[in-house]
């Protein structure tokens, strides 16, 4: 399958830093597609492309099923909840980690 010339020019336009940045929000489950969006400006369906140009084919086809199978996670509206940045429990309100010396 081949990609517009705009999409090839927007792909393109990722420097490599960019491009591990929404590999990892791919797999990552806290991760959405509005934010990848916002961030990004990829649609969900751009940022599909991007990872079936971007991985392998065995790598994407697992990739894609686990997003179909988790597909609640990666839509914020599909979700019961609202991700909250990740915190440590051991960690205080003023941001001072408590337990440590």
């Amino acid at each position: 399958m081949s990609l517009s010339k705009k999409l090839k020019e927007k792909f393109y336009n990722f420097n490599d830093d960019d491009k591990d940045r929404l590999i990892r929000m791919g797999w990552e489950d806290r991760s959405t597609f509005e934010s990848i969006q916002t961030q990004f400006n990829l649609t969900p369906n751009e940022f599909i492309q991007f990872m079936r140009h971007s991985l392998e084919s065995n790598v994407f086809k697992r990739w894609r099923k686990r997003t179909n199978h988790q597909g609640q996670l990666k839509h914020e509206f599909k979700r019961g909840f609202k991700a909250d940045r990740f915190k440590c429990s051991r960690q205080s309100i003023d941001g001072i980690t408590k337990g440590w010396k």
